[in-house]
């Protein structure tokens, strides 16, 4: 299980494709990662569940980047 703690900022976030589609920003509570601003200034959320492993300054998820661009948030989740 991947802890909260693991997650850093400018971590790389890879998706089930093996490519970089985004870089944390910060963890937004102990469940969801805050996205680096996107090309129109806009922060992205993804849920702690989808991360499958971390492998040294690598976030891998477990979808498809177009799976994972379809489901973020673009709201700060609610606490």
């Amino acid at each position: 299980m991947i802890h909260p703690d693991q997650i850093k900022p400018d971590m790389s976030v890879v998706c089930s494709q093996d490519h970089t589609f985004a870089s944390v920003e910060q963890m937004e509570s102990s469940n969801y990662i805050k996205l680096k601003q996107d090309q129109d200034g806009r922060h992205h959320y993804i849920p702690l569940t989808w991360v499958n492993s971390i492998e040294g300054d690598r976030i891998k998820i477990d979808r498809t980047d177009e799976e994972a661009i379809r489901d973020w948030s673009s709201v700060s989740p609610t606490f």
